[in-house]
């Protein structure tokens, strides 16, 4: 793709945009400033201007039906959740007895460690990436805490020295290494820090070779790369719903399990009475009868105003399609790396700035991570003045994503713009 930093190149590639469409869709805070760019969607995504009507729906069916709404509102809320089944298989790639849509991110991922992680004589270890999300890192931590072993028992892979990304091969080196040790791998699917989508259909493969489980984090990866969890087999995976899939502030969490665990009613489980046999559910008696699939994991009836904001954003999501999403993805995130180097050779900065996240398209999403060597936190009060918002973390790490959904080419050439104003200001210290 032929790139250039210019206005008129931006607006022409927004022009031939198919899914320009979607933008009119959503509400952009404008923040009063003159061209504000929105570039962090990796942590909350944009609200759906659906958002709004679907959550007040669900609000006057409460104040007119009172539990009558359970089965008599528009949308039923005894099976609210089954509304996001067939659109939630094909953002990820499952098949739709594989999701279900429930709990917080992680809350399901503890649930489904319950069932996954046993350990069990000399299979003891949890393999996952240095630098995890700190949620993760918590979640494994208790876990081992909870079945009675110490911290040791958590294997991390780091970048070599000096480095910022993983190597893959380091991650199978460390699988083999453990080998017979190792219970569970437990691993983020795109990483939080860097950017860095790993090959997960690999991890899966290397993992059941050594007879461990798999298990992915995909909080930055669901909605943002093409998943095919199916085919690749891992035996768990979850992700938030607030993101790239634009769900409301901590919302609700969707996940998978493979379906050669969905008839497995001895699989060991934290059980709740949603996840039991709805034809029996309301009889009220003891004895646990899990749903074949994803839904015999959930606990407590669905939280509908929550709910109500994911269907608002899936929705989107499955009349734009994956695939598409993909496409501009990649050329909108291109075109961001492109800028940014433009702006940095043309500022003097190429030794100060750096992208860390994988230049490869195939090892990204709508992620770029900029490694800011001198003036890191001035630089991004100074960008956020001009009215850029991303995500800064400590100790010298800006993140940006470009999301294909609702951002446009335009929001990229005017982030080089602000960008361009920022290191100006800068030299003048």
């Amino acid at each position: 793709m032929y790139l250039e930093n210019t206005l008129d190149f931006a607006k022409s590639m927004d022009e031939t945009d198919s899914l320009s469409r979607f933008r009119s869709e959503f509400i952009i805070p404008q923040f009063g400033k003159t061209h504000p760019v929105y570039f962090t969607g990796n942590s909350l995504g944009l609200q759906p201007k659906k958002t709004k009507q679907y959550v007040l729906e669900e609000l006057e069916d409460w104040a007119n039906l009172g539990v009558e709404g359970h089965f008599e509102g528009r949308r039923s809320w005894f099976s609210y959740h089954e509304q996001f089944t067939e659109k939630t298989a094909r953002l990820v790639g499952a098949k739709p007895i594989e999701v279900c849509t429930s709990h917080s991110l992680t809350t399901n991922l503890h649930l489904l460690m319950a069932s996954f992680y046993r350990p069990e004589g000399k299979r003891t270890k949890i393999l996952c990436e240095a630098k995890a999300f700190p949620s993760d890192q918590y979640a494994l931590e208790s876990q081992l805490k909870w079945h009675g072993f110490g911290l040791e028992h958590l294997v991390y892979v780091s970048p070599r020295a000096g480095k910022f990304l993983i190597e893959e091969e380091d991650i199978y080196a460390q699988i083999d290494a453990l080998g017979e040790e190792l219970a569970l791998i437990m691993w983020g699917g795109v990483n939080y820090y860097t950017g860095q989508y790993f090959d997960l259909k690999t991890i899966v493969e290397k993992g059941h070779a050594v007879g461990a489980r798999v298990g992915f984090d995909l909080a930055h990866a669901a909605g943002n790369v093409n998943l095919d969890l199916h085919a690749w087999g891992p035996d768990f995976a979850a992700w938030c719903g607030y993101k790239y899939l634009n769900s409301s502030p901590g919302g609700v969490s969707g996940y998978f399990v493979h379906e050669r665990h969905a008839l497995n009613r001895e699989l060991p489980r934290l059980a709740g009475w949603w996840g039991h046999n709805k034809e029996t559910r309301f009889n009220m008696e003891p004895g646990f009868d899990p749903l074949p699939g994803a839904e015999g994991w959930q606990l407590s009836n669905a939280p509908i105003l929550g709910m109500a904001a994911h269907l608002a954003a899936l929705e989107l999501f499955d009349a734009a399609g994956m695939e598409e999403l993909g496409k501009k993805r990649d050329k909108l995130t291109a075109f961001l790396e492109f800028v940014i180097d433009e702006v940095v050779k043309q500022n003097n900065k190429k030794e100060i700035i750096e992208i860390i996240t994988p230049r490869n398209p195939l090892q990204r999403g709508s992620q770029l991570s900029l490694l800011v060597k001198e003036y890191g936190k001035k630089t991004f009060d100074l960008l956020t003045d001009y009215g850029v918002i991303a995500d800064w973390r400590e100790p010298d790490v800006i993140r940006m994503a470009p999301v294909p959904l609702y951002n446009s080419f335009e929001d990229v050439y005017w982030f080089g713009q602000h960008l361009n104003s920022t290191l100006e200001a800068l030299a003048k210290l």
